[in-house]
């Protein structure tokens, strides 16, 4: 019989009986945030740096395991989701396998931590999930990541869905028809899913933004690879964006608050937050260029994953010794300026986000609805030249939807919903480079972050709605002839480069991997929408 170690109202009159276990060491039930790190601490977990955040080390995954994560064939969504390169299917008997193998070993832990959350700041689309770690530091950052119930609503909660979290049991690929000993499973139909072989917190997080993406369209909510905040004049908006690009940094603004910074849905009734938390990436994070996320990872109870400290247990943010993918995880209200009851409005303002590692995007552009839904599909992002010998440029991203790995129906969906909701309420969508000008990477310098927050200002307060633009020659966007705080010449993207014919050589290149990765879609996408790409 599992011992109840904490006040009875913070546990389920339930139990474990609907996840299928019957542990035989101790329970913890819902501890809060002192009460997990207590026990992490104890636990020889991880180690307390200078201010009180929490450290884990997560190695050797310090990121997710995309090719690991695999959604169970079964006949209630079979025919809805779209398998293939990120949709990986597993037959429902090695599911139930491996479901008997986790359960066996998380039996016989010495102890788990559970946590009731939920996802969701809607109350009627939000879900009601219970986590069951053997690990109290990832008890905190789930508890960090989501939405905490109220104490009085805990003795009757009742979850929709369950996540079994075994971090250090490894799957047998022959017995259990997993890739690797590493597991991310999703059965739908009996809303569960098994995480194993990774230590790595954001498989936690992720893995129920897939289940959103997948629940949400049937509710006739848009999900959305997005953060968003709003303003006290302008209104409620959406940054989309890869890792890499700024949602997290662009939204977390002082001068407006902070609704989240990373999945939401778009309702009959306006935007909503799925988490309770943010989880920024930390690498080379300072106080100066970003005060306020700066400013959680000096406080207790955030979890801090894979960065280096010295001898004073002080954080060397610019030490990737570990990983690049350093990442801070803390509640949503660390930030001064956030949205209490993460909803807002129906958004005025879109921005898309891409970091072009080419050097040949304009800084920012508004695009027609016919643009949007182009480079919504294409969701461009570049990342930077690698280690390899002979890699010596950027490497061009493309993932539908700003989030292809995390869509579960095809990406033309999400599409055809975001553009009915954008004519619907009449939003502008603007395109944002937060990557290289001048130049591609390691020529070009990185935009200014100070010269976008004044674009996306600018954009944001309606300036640049009816402001002169010209239009790109090759990608066919109109550019804005005057930002309010951006000198000139920043805004002409080849006037940056000291040579155009190579900025002309190297923007048709980059059309070109546009043209090509847009082809994929053919006839699922009307002409219009397909003829809105680049033009050179």
């Amino acid at each position: 019989m599992a011992t109840q170690t904490e006040p009875q109202t913070r546990s389920s009159a339930h139990g474990l009986a609907e996840q299928g276990l019957a542990p035989g060491g101790s329970l913890h039930w819902n501890l809060v945030a002192p009460e997990l790190v207590q026990a992490a601490v104890r636990r020889d977990e991880g180690r307390l740096a200078d201010m009180g955040p929490f450290v884990g080390i997560t190695t050797p995954h310090t990121g997710r395991s995309p090719k690991d994560k695999f959604i169970v064939r079964e006949p209630s969504s079979e025919g809805n989701v779209d398998w293939g390169a990120v949709n990986f299917p597993i037959d429902e008997a090695h599911f139930d396998t491996l479901l008997a193998d986790v359960r066996e070993y998380l039996n016989g832990l010495p102890e788990l931590f559970v946590q009731d959350l939920y996802c969701g700041a809607h109350p009627a689309h939000r879900l009601s999930v219970r986590y069951v770690t053997p690990n109290a530091w990832h008890g905190l950052f789930v508890r960090n990541m989501f939405i905490r119930p109220e104490l009085h609503e805990l003795a009757q909660f009742a979850p929709n869905f369950s996540v079994l979290h075994a971090p250090d049991f490894e799957a047998t690929p022959a017995k259990h028809g997993t890739r690797c000993g590493t597991f991310i499973i999703v059965h739908i139909a009996r809303r569960m899913i098994l995480i194993g072989g990774t230590r790595y917190a954001g498989e936690l997080k992720k893995s129920m933004f897939s289940i959103m993406n997948y629940l949400m369209p049937t509710q006739q909510v848009l999900p959305m690879h997005c953060s968003a905040n709003i303003g006290a004049v302008d209104g409620t908006a959406l940054f989309f964006g890869l890792s890499g690009t700024g949602k997290t940094t662009l939204s977390a603004d002082p001068d407006r608050a902070l609704i989240g910074d990373d999945e939401h849905g778009w309702a009959a009734d306006g935007v909503f937050n799925f988490e309770g938390g943010c989880y920024a990436k930390a690498i080379n994070l300072s106080a100066e260029q970003e005060p306020d996320i700066f400013a959680t990872t000096q406080m207790f109870g955030t979890v801090l994953e894979n960065v280096v400290l010295d001898d004073q247990r002080k954080v060397l943010f610019a030490d990737q010794s570990i990983t690049e993918n350093t990442r801070a995880s803390y509640p949503l209200h660390y930030i001064k300026n956030h949205v209490p009851s993460g909803r807002g409005g129906h958004p005025k303002h879109v921005v898309f986000l891409t970091a072009d590692a080419f050097g040949v995007l304009p800084p920012i552009a508004r695009l027609t609805p016919e643009q949007a839904m182009y480079y919504f599909l294409s969701g461009y992002t570049a990342k930077v030249a690698g280690t390899e010998t002979g890699v010596n440029e950027p490497q061009a991203t493309f993932s539908a939807c700003f989030g292809a790995v995390f869509m579960v129906w095809h990406p033309t969906r999400y599409a055809e919903m975001l553009g009915d909701l954008l004519r619907q309420h009449d939003a502008k969508v603007w395109l944002v480079n937060t990557g290289w000008s001048g130049g591609a990477y390691g020529t070009g310098k990185r935009m200014k972050l100070a010269h976008t927050r004044s674009m996306v200002r600018a954009a944001l307060a309606g300036t640049l709605d009816d402001a002169p633009t010209t239009t790109d020659a090759i990608f066919g966007l109109a550019v804005p002839n005057a930002v309010p705080g951006v000198p000139a010449a920043v805004l002409d993207a080849r006037g940056t480069w000291p040579d155009s014919a190579a900025y002309d050589a190297q923007a048709k290149k980059l059309a070109e991997m546009f043209r090509e990765n847009f082809a994929k879609f053919g006839t699922e996408v009307s002409p219009a929408i397909a003829g809105a790409g680049p033009k050179g």
